[in-house]
């Protein structure tokens, strides 16, 4: 069998398009029945790099960052819930949601790579920020993820405070806005071409026939 078609997501953990983007990849690798020739390794960005631990309430953030409206905003999140129910993922927006920083995250993300575990815990912590009402960047929640997916989670949760993971972190992240990344998802084929934002299926399934019948 030819070499598997690897695929890198850029995304953050708190990324409501990112999360449709994905679960409409996943749909289409499952349709087409290539599960065993995919390859998807999680890239990491943040959103918000500059979050406080204390976070921001959602609606304030969402305006402040992209002046959109109360009304705007609950039609996008309306869209957003519709779209995701169809996918078999709960959005569950609420009054006092708040947008948290998710570098953590992102570190245990890049710990769980060499587990194989990557794709299971970016989702359950996706699944905890929009499903569940969890805060993201609490050491409580985080633990709780890792010990679902079945990692050591005292072993990965040193990893937040040892400097050389965070420094890999942050490495990666500038490696990725130096080749243009600058919004997510961007979903990236063997390094050589990609797409943008959250891509219908039928475009995913394009793609993928496109690139395995190379």
């Amino acid at each position: 069998m030819a070499d598997k078609l690897k695929i890198d997501i850029v995304s953050d953990v708190v990324c409501p398009w990112c999360t449709i983007g994905y679960k409409h990849l996943e749909k289409a690798i499952k349709d087409l029945g290539v599960e065993d020739k995919i390859d998807i390794e999680w890239q990491p960005f943040e959103l918000n790099p500059n979050m406080p631990a204390e976070g921001q309430n959602v609606t304030e953030h969402i305006t402040e960052k992209y002046g959109s409206t109360l009304e705007q905003q609950k039609e996008s999140q309306q869209r957003m819930t519709d779209i995701g129910g169809a996918l078999g993922f709960k959005f569950d927006y609420f009054e006092d949601m708040r947008m948290v920083n998710t570098f953590d995250a992102h570190v245990l993300l890049e710990y769980a790579k060499d587990f194989g575990k990557q794709t299971e815990l970016k989702m359950t912590l996706t699944k905890a920020f929009f499903s569940d009402r969890k805060d993201v960047s609490k050491k409580e929640v985080l633990k709780e993820a890792l010990l679902e997916v079945g990692l050591n989670a005292d072993e990965a949760l040193a990893k937040l405070d040892n400097e050389e993971a965070r420094y890999q972190v942050r490495s990666i992240q500038n490696q990725w806005k130096n080749m243009g990344v600058n919004s997510v998802p961007t979903i990236v084929f063997n390094r050589k071409s990609a797409v943008t934002g959250a891509q219908p299926i039928d475009t995913f399934k394009q793609v993928l026939s496109e690139l395995l019948n190379e």
